[in-house]
């Protein structure tokens, strides 16, 4: 569980992303994350691009935990990433809202 103290780090807007990318989440209906997102987010050094292996049911959440690992590190490097998705249907919805 995220501890009491860190109940902030639910929210999307915690996270440094810039104002545009909060803006599309938003208007998307994603203002905070599960607990188990944070979590994610908040082991060991994974904001520093340490390995994260995480599992979750079809529809949990898990694409956001790797956008947002994604977001962070390309806009904080300068460097390209990898974005590998199982169909087509989504690799073209994600590249329409990732722009």
């Amino acid at each position: 569980n995220v501890p009491e103290d860190q109940a902030d780090k639910l929210l999307l807007a915690s996270w440094g992303l810039p104002k545009g990318v909060l803006e599309k989440y938003h208007s998307l209906g994603v203002v905070q994350m599960f607990e188990w997102q944070a979590e994610c987010l908040m082991l060991g050094q994974v904001l520093e691009g340490r390995n994260l292996v995480y599992s979750a049911p079809t529809s949990a959440g898990k694409t956001l935990v790797a956008e947002l690992l994604i977001l962070k590190r390309v806009l904080e490097t300068r460097k390209k990433a990898l974005l590998i998705l199982p169909f087509v249907s989504v690799a073209k919805e994600k590249k329409c809202y990732l722009q």
